[in-house]
C-alpha cells in the first residue's frame, strides 16, 4: 500500500523506532460499538491493548454506531475525520444486508468513503472489515454482496479482513441471546482477527520505511 509510508514516517516508525502513537479510527456499526457490552469490551478497545502488548504505540478510537448503514457512514465520514487519523478500520455493510439493500449501492458507498477519506487525510491507511450476507437473501444476493469487500480491497489498494465475524458468527457461545451481537469473548476474537491484519500491514510497511531511509551506495 503506497499510502502507508508517509504514515509510518510521520508516526516515528523509522529504523524500527516506534516514536509516536498511530491513531486508528474504527468506523462501523453495532459490531464495532460493542452493542450490549461496556465500551472496554468492544473490539476497538481490545485491539488497542493487543497492539500495545505487542510494543506498538497505537491509539484506537471507536466510532461505531448501532444500526449504521454504509449510507450513514458516508454522511458521518467528514465529521469523524476532523482529527488526524492514520488508519481507518472501515467495517460497514452488515445492516445493508439485513435490510436487503442493493449490493451495488453498498459497494458505491464504501468506495465513496475510501476515496473521500484519502482526500480528507492524505496518507491515511484503510483496512476493510468484510461481511457476508445472511443466507435467507438467496445465493444471487450473497454472491454480489460478499464480493464487495475483496473487490474493493483489490481495486483501491486497501487492507482486508475477509470476514469480520470469522469464527464468531453462528456460535451460540460467542454471541448474545439475539444470536447476532458478539459477547465479550466474541469481541476478543474479532480484535485478534483485526490485529493480525493491522500488525501485518504495519510491520511490512515499517520494513519498507526502514529500507527507504537507508543511504544508497
Amino acid at each position: 500500500m503506497r499510502y502507508v509510508l508517509m504514515i509510518l514516517l510521520c508516526a516515528g516508525w523509522v529504523g524500527g523506532v516506534r516514536g509516536g502513537d498511530v491513531r486508528v479510527l474504527a468506523l462501523g456499526d453495532s459490531l464495532t460499538a460493542g452493542y450490549g457490552l461496556e465500551p472496554d469490551f468492544a473490539f476497538p478497545a481490545v485491539l488497542q491493548e493487543l497492539a500495545r502488548e505487542a510494543g506498538y504505540a497505537v491509539m484506537v478510537r471507536n466510532a461505531g454506531l448501532s444500526g449504521e448503514t454504509s449510507a450513514g457512514g458516508v454522511r458521518r465520514l467528514e465529521w469523524v475525520l476532523r482529527q488526524r487519523v492514520d488508519v481507518l478500520l472501515l467495517s460497514l455493510g452488515a445492516n445493508d444486508a439485513l435490510r436487503g439493500i442493493d449490493p451495488a449501492t453498498t459497494r458505491e458507498n464504501l468506495r465513496t468513503m475510501i476515496l473521500r477519506a484519502r482526500e480528507l487525510q492524505p496518507g491515511i491507511l484503510i483496512i476493510l472489515g468484510g461481511m457476508r450476507a445472511p443466507p435467507n437473501l438467496g445465493s444471487a444476493y450473497a454472491e454480489a454482496f460478499d464480493a464487495i469487500f475483496p473487490d474493493l480491497a483489490e481495486e483501491l489498494d486497501t487492507g482486508l479482513i475477509p470476514f469480520l465475524l470469522e469464527g464468531v458468527a453462528g456460535d451460540p457461545a460467542l454471541n448474545q441471546a439475539d444470536g447476532i451481537h458478539p459477547t465479550a469473548e466474541g469481541q476478543q476474537r474479532i480484535a485478534r482477527l483485526v490485529w493480525r491484519e493491522l500488525e501485518r500491514v504495519l510491520a511490512a510497511r515499517g520494513e519498507e520505511a526502514q529500507e527507504s531511509s537507508e543511504p544508497r551506495s
